[in-house]
């Protein structure tokens, strides 16, 4: 408040340069540059008034927010110049807001005494000090610079310049000291002065008279500044430092500069859509749905890795996977990333997911979903050596795996050269408990917002869920778990009869061994994870919660764990008696993910039901759902001629290039022996591939599956020249159709169309038909036959139909 033009020439520069000397020190301690824009924006300002009524109106309208006061002592009050204005404004807003801080400038030294009774700063205009003086009025008493803790005589004990540092100080400086600084509000002054100005105005709401002890005092403090910390870190990808980082209030961390990679890009961009979509946390109060805390090791740490080890030759096609895996082992890791995952490891002793994330994975139209490697680790070793030796093993698998014989294949068939591909490595923490000696979550699981299998009264765009009990291993490499849909989750086809539950439920699940692990780990074996039968963990509570028992003498089964008798996965608890409401929240979020990304999605998650309940959200990806709908009719006459037909088929178009099929010889099919199945078709696919040979492929069972019991577990690599698929259910297996599998991913991605066929109901294969085509070459168990003419494939995306027609 000055209306003296000449000391206003002089003062404005002032205010300016101290402003921006606060906003510098604000931002050195910013977390990325959205961040800095906003403190930027929220800076001090100065507002200029030129009388007492002008002044009063400002200080109505900015009350909230308003740091402090400076004012002239002679200036005009109701049009008149008044000699002390200034000290009847000042009095006057004390009256209002007692703790606001006051200046009353005047060149007269007289007025010292009023500015006391105020009570006010005063500073004499003529002083020879002014800019030293004023400068100590915006440390003291706006909270400029560090916050300096001060015991009640004056004396200096510490400082803290950022946030972290008080919540530090807080926890260890003297109750006197605080209970001095909360009663002058000296909290509050120094978070306006650094723009938090909610947490400013929560401590002014508050005195230390309020609180029964001083303890309880300081712990309303650090409480209050630790929840603000976190909530600024929501949906924030934040540089590592060893120096600042916090593992408690850090979600998302990255060490590098290049690129997140697919994968960790969707985790970025989910932990910033629920940081700010409010309603979802709202319509869920009881449970927290979040990512869990994340550190991301970029692609430009990966091109220097292999740079320094030379190792750009392994990336050819031609390399076996040993020598790949064995040459990054062996390659030296940077000593600067070493030293700051030693730090990193030093905060965090809780289990680990060590996953890849590629600039192609989960990309629109190609997802590589499951074709690089992922490693959990215990990371519970007391020797940090160990473990650090552990996690740098792990990310050098990681990194092995982008050159790897399987990647390399499914890029020629996408045509992106896998020489140029980089990788960037999540390190997440794992979801789950300790239980006896493993670690795992409750359930885990795959949600996709397009369902390609749906049954009356489900639509495709209601989605399909895949549930499982444990680590998400059983779901995404198609073991027996749990498919329903969120918008009908009492339907359950796979549940249809006590028969129907006792074959279909899960019976084994993947966890991570805690205890009694080797130092070397088993690197080579199910990511060092461990595959369990539930029927010797039926004392752990996940089993118990989610299970029903079934009861011999009366062929049933019973919603509920208590009874004697064997213990039945059924997930009841979840989808008949609403424990946690997860059809609702995986719809939501499904909806969510659509909208964000313009397409179906889908999202792996896991969930922790004890204490409170946790969703963790642990991917997302776009499914391509359907391509350009052409023209294709599949008449009434095309199925009765028809050497094969679907009523479950996925893809749409035509197709009249296919001159050989590839099948599984019906009378030769061995449950037991379907790994062996997997060399055969391995030598028939490069054979045909080789030569530019599209064919098709049929067999039993869900192909892909990593459970041999449930079909022929090829990889990308075994079938790598297919163009179209038949999955054939008959008496002599009978898995549900695969969905929701890495390998189910991909080829859908790649446009390969998927044909699902029942036998002996409505679905038919003409085999006598097959048979009797060419054979071109026999194993143990396929036949290769070949046609004349190529045959007639056509899909029905819009009615899930497909047919397999003879040209002639």
């Amino acid at each position: 408040m000055d209306d003296a033009p000449d000391f206003r020439s002089f003062f404005l520069p002032f205010l300016y340069k101290e402003i921006v000397r606060q906003t510098q020190d604000v931002l050195s301690s910013t977390l990325n540059e959205e961040h800095r824009l906003l403190k930027m924006r929220a800076r001090p300002k100065v507002l200029v008034a030129e009388n007492y009524e002008e002044a009063l109106a400002l200080f109505d309208t900015y009350r909230d927010f308003v740091m402090g006061v400076i004012s002239d002592t002679r200036f005009p009050k109701s049009s008149q110049m008044i000699d002390n204005a200034g000290i009847l404004l000042l009095t006057e807003l004390h009256h209002q807001m007692p703790d606001i801080p006051l200046l009353l400038m005047s060149s007269d030294i007289e007025n010292q005494q009023f500015a006391r009774q105020i009570p006010a700063k005063f500073i004499h205009k003529k002083s020879s000090q002014i800019q030293h003086e004023l400068r100590q009025f915006f440390i003291k008493r706006l909270g400029f610079g560090d916050f300096i803790f001060r015991n009640p005589d004056g004396f200096e004990i510490q400082r803290a310049n950022s946030l972290g540092a008080l919540e530090s100080v807080l926890k260890q400086i003297p109750e006197e000291s605080i209970v001095y600084h909360a009663t002058n509000n000296d909290f509050h002054s120094w978070l306006m002065g650094r723009s938090e100005i909610a947490l400013a105005n929560i401590f002014r709401s508050v005195s230390a008279s309020d609180f029964p002890s001083n303890h309880a005092l300081r712990n309303f403090l650090i409480t209050n500044i630790h929840n603000l910390r976190k909530f600024q870190q929501r949906g924030i990808v934040v540089q590592f430092r060893a120096k600042t980082f916090d593992a408690d209030i850090m979600d998302f961390t990255k060490i590098g500069d290049g690129q997140l990679g697919g994968k960790a890009r969707g985790l970025a961009f989910i932990a910033r859509q629920l940081s700010h979509e409010a309603d979802i946390h709202k319509k869920y109060p009881d449970i927290e749905i979040k990512i869990p805390k994340t550190l991301v090791i970029s692609t430009d740490i990966f091109e220097n890795f292999v740079s320094r080890n030379q190792l750009e030759d392994l990336s050819r096609p031609s390399v076996e996977n040993k020598l790949v895996r064995d040459r990054f082992l062996a390659a030296q890791f940077p000593d600067k990333i070493t030293r700051k995952l030693k730090q990193f490891l030093l905060q965090v002793d809780h289990p680990l997911s060590i996953r890849s994330s590629s600039l192609l994975e989960d990309a629109l139209c190609q997802p590589y979903a499951g074709l690089y490697e992922t490693y959990m680790l215990p990371n519970n070793d007391s020797d940090l050596e160990i473990r650090l030796d552990h996690l740098t093993t792990a990310i050098k698998l990681v990194y092995a795996s982008t050159w790897y014989e399987g990647p390399k294949i499914f890029s020629k068939s996408t045509n992106n050269p896998n020489h140029d591909e980089l990788m960037a490595v999540i390190i997440q923490e794992l979801a789950g408990k300790t239980l006896d000696d493993h670690f795992y979550p409750d359930l885990s699981g795959v949600m996709q917002s397009h369902n390609f299998y749906p049954i009356s009264p489900m639509k495709p765009e209601d989605g399909i869920a895949h549930l499982a009990l444990g680590m998400g291993k059983s779901v995404v490499e198609g073991e027996k778990v749990l498919r329903f849909c969120p918008k009908y989750p009492q339907i359950l086809p796979q549940f249809s009869s006590v028969d129907d539950i006792l074959k279909n439920a899960q019976r084994y699940f993947y966890a991570l061994k805690m205890k009694g692990y080797t130092k070397n780990l088993l690197f080579w074996e199910h990511s060092n994870l461990e595959r369990l039968e539930i029927s010797d963990h039926e004392h752990q509570s996940p089993v118990k919660v989610l299970s029903g028992t079934y009861i011999p003498d009366e062929h049933r089964i019973r919603d509920s764990s208590a009874f004697n008798g064997p213990k039945v996965l059924t997930f009841a608890a979840i989808l008949k008696y609403h424990l946690i409401p997860l059809p609702d929240i995986l719809t939501d979020l499904s909806d969510m993910g659509r909208e964000a990304m313009g397409g179906p999605v889908e999202i792996e998650f896991a969930v922790q039901l004890q204490d409170q309940p946790i969703f963790y959200f642990l991917q997302i990806r776009p499914m391509v759902a359907g391509r350009e709908m052409n023209d294709v009719k599949i008449s009434e006459s095309d199925k009765q001629q028809a050497i094969c037909y679907s009523h479950n088929a996925l893809g749409h178009g035509n197709r009249q290039d296919i001159k050989d099929i590839v099948f599984v010889k019906p009378q030769c099919f061995d449950i037991s022996k379907t790994c062996d199945m997997v060399a055969e078709l391995s030598r028939i696919n490069a054979s045909l591939h080789n030569k530019n040979k599209p064919y098709l492929l049929m067999g039993p069972g869900r192909w892909g599956t990593a459970d041999r019991w449930l079909g022929i577990p090829v990889q990308w690599k075994d079938i790598s020249g297919v163009t179209a698929i038949i999955e054939i259910r008959n008496e002599s297996l009978m898995a549900d159709p695969s969905q929701g599998t890495h390998f189910f991913q991909n080829i859908t991605s790649l446009g390969i169309h998927y044909l699902t066929v029942t036998e002996n109901a409505l679905d038919r294969i003409n085999w006598q038909w097959i048979e009797n085509c060419p054979l071109e070459f026999e194993s143990s168990f396929f036949k290769h036959v070949s046609t004349i003419d190529p045959v007639i494939l056509k899909v029905d995306g819009r009615l899930s139909e497909g047919v397999i027609l003879s040209s002639l």
